[in-house]
């Protein structure tokens, strides 16, 4: 019977880590596996308590600060940037007129639907200017000549 509670608390707090991805639930998850295979084995309650608190503690000592490292963005770590994190601080080129509302640039050979990060800019097909930030599948854009001075905008969520 013993197992079978450290079984479903391991499940339970599984699905929890699920709506949460904090990755700190989980933890707990393995120190109940744990102590479901310590209930198994036929040890009493305090020692099943016992493997649960050390292998959560354990896991969270251990496991946590290297899931942190590995989270970090690529500009934390000093490390390659990929993905969205490469294309904030590029450059563009404008393809069709950008607006507050739409337009179309090219960055890296990718198209890309773009707005003006200042909304009252806008640019010309032709033009280059240098992406400040990403949100969703929408560039969004500041002069080029503006952002190579080194004064690149306050990105604002």
């Amino acid at each position: 019977m013993d197992a079978v509670f450290w079984v479903v608390l391991g499940v339970v707090l599984a699905v929890a880590e699920i709506f949460t991805t904090t990755l700190f639930l989980i933890m707990f998850s393995v120190g109940a596996f744990a102590a479901a295979g310590a209930a198994a084995l036929g040890a009493p309650t305090g020692i099943q308590a016992l493997v649960f608190a050390v292998v959560s503690a354990l896991t969270v000592a251990v496991a946590r600060p290297a899931i942190r490292r590995h989270a970090r963005s690529a500009e934390e770590s000093g490390d390659q940037a990929f993905g969205v994190e490469a294309i904030e601080g590029s450059t563009a080129l404008v393809l069709e007129r950008v607006d507050a509302d739409q337009g179309l640039v090219k960055i890296g050979g990718e198209l890309w639907s773009a707005r003006s990060f200042d909304a009252t800019q806008s640019f010309v097909p032709g033009r280059r200017v240098r992406v400040i930030k990403v949100q969703g599948a929408t560039a969004l854009v500041w002069d080029d000549d503006v952002s190579t001075s080194g004064e690149l905008p306050e990105a604002r969520g």
